[in-house]
């Protein structure tokens, strides 16, 4: 029989059938408590009839670090989504319209913004900061810290303290604070902000509540790293009683002079632009920083005593953060492009790869390619081809000598590279089992 799908489904469990933390649109668990389950009923009559649902969210399989050939590697937006809306396809995941609630915090988690929020666009959010800071100089405002809160509860408890709010906090508000990540705050700090503080409503989800922390500390760590005030970066609670002091504590902007860069869709492009402008006005920059596991940012360490340069890390990296040699075996990285997804590490089949989480500031620096791995090549015996390592062929035939399918003739043709291997096996071998000799072979 065909599955029954019901738009409003009244659960009246003493436990709810959908554990997730934000339930779909229509579904009604009031358990035990009459009052809701009340409110319910009064509710549910009202909406029946066709609504339409908007679409949060934008996804680029094509960037997506989730998965490569089986192998899963990023699962970061799957673990922040409150709504249980994304899954796993294998190579790419797939978000279910119906079920997203448009918390973001999947695009907040993104490392390489492949899912990114769509109301507003990212361009969007930051076009209007960039403007709404400009006037805010301009009419003689100084030190501006931006206050994000959510379209709800925030613009509630915005309301509430607006008399007692100082005069260089500035309300925005967007459709969900778990929507705007580190690439929103630091665009704002490097477009003249002096503070950036988010306003979380009293229900936020744990799992977003989760993400942003630990946004909130990758972010802080790398303005520690250009020797800003971790404290440049608030999270507070629309309910804490302290609410007001905490924004009237947040720290000034030091004379900053704010940023011109263009508002842009790129999730990292905007960081890296964001991040280059504040390390060039920050008074004690540090060279790196090293971040906490998970962030987006760092680079990979080879064992070259370890690794075969068979280059599977190569042709799995969603990024083009490695890359093969020209002319020659060699594993190159190029840390800009690194989003520390783990698939290289994965890949390896030596277990040769880690991963190590930094931010270097100097964008030369991150954007050299890299050599990790070099190695001499090996020569075709016959035709003096470069094709393989010598690593690999000394691997390849030490495992292979004692094999009865790999004696005399047989074991010299792993030798060779693929044209002279294939015409070899053509050219009859003499009495004693040796290969023909490379006369033989043209």
């Amino acid at each position: 029989a065909a599955p029954q799908v019901y738009d409003l489904v009244l659960d009246i469990g003493s436990t709810p059938l959908l554990q997730s933390e934000l339930p779909p649109p229509g579904y009604f668990a009031p358990g035990d408590d009459r009052d809701a389950l009340q409110a319910a009923l009064e509710e549910i009559p009202g909406m029946t009839g066709e609504f339409e649902k908007p679409q949060y969210f934008h996804y680029n399989a094509d960037i997506c670090a989730h998965g490569r050939s089986g192998i899963t590697a990023c699962t970061r937006c799957l673990e922040a989504c409150p709504a249980d809306a994304i899954s796993s396809l294998g190579d790419s995941i797939m978000v279910n319209p119906n079920l997203c609630q448009g918390a973001g915090s999947c695009a907040t988690s993104c490392p390489t913004g492949a899912i990114t929020y769509g109301y507003p666009r990212l361009a969007d959010v930051l076009q209007r900061m960039r403007v709404l800071l400009q006037a805010y100089r301009e009419a003689g405002g100084t030190d501006a810290v931006v206050l994000y809160h959510d379209a709800a509860a925030g613009r509630e408890a915005v309301a509430a303290l607006a008399q007692q709010l100082p005069e260089r906090v500035i309300p925005v508000e967007v459709e969900e604070v778990g929507s705007v990540g580190m690439d929103v705050w630091l665009a704002t700090l490097a477009y003249g902000a002096a503070a950036v503080a988010l306003l979380a409503p009293p229900r936020l989800p744990a799992s977003v509540t989760r993400e942003v922390t630990h946004q909130l500390a990758v972010a802080g760590d790398m303005l520690t790293g250009m020797g800003y005030t971790p404290a440049t970066l608030q999270f507070c609670q629309a309910d804490d009683a302290g609410l007001v002091d905490a924004l009237a504590a947040l720290p000034a902007t030091d004379a900053r002079a704010p940023a011109t860069f263009a508002a842009l869709d790129d999730k990292r492009t905007v960081i890296r632009l964001a991040v280059e402008h504040l390390h060039a006005q920050a008074r004690a920059p540090r060279p790196l920083v090293t971040l906490s596991a998970g962030a987006p940012f760092g680079e990979v360490q080879v064992d070259s005593k370890r690794c075969t340069l068979c280059m599977a890390c190569v042709s799995q990296c969603p990024a083009n953060a490695l890359e093969a040699g020209n002319d020659s075996p060699q594993l190159v990285f190029i840390e800009a492009n690194c989003v520390q997804c783990g698939m290289c590490c994965r890949t390896c089949p030596e277990d040769a790869i880690a991963a190590s989480p930094r931010y270097l500031y100097d964008t030369q620096q991150r954007n050299t390619r890299r050599v990790l791995c070099e190695e001499e090549p090996f020569l075709c015996i016959h035709c003096g081809k470069p094709f393989a390592t010598r690593q690999v062929i000394e691997k390849i035939t030490g495992k292979m000598k004692g094999h009865p399918m790999f004696q005399g003739a047989a074991l010299e043709r792993l030798k060779m590279c693929e044209d002279c291997r294939v015409k070899a096996m053509f050219v009859a071998e003499g009495p004693d089992d040796k290969p023909a000799s490379p006369g033989g072979l043209s």
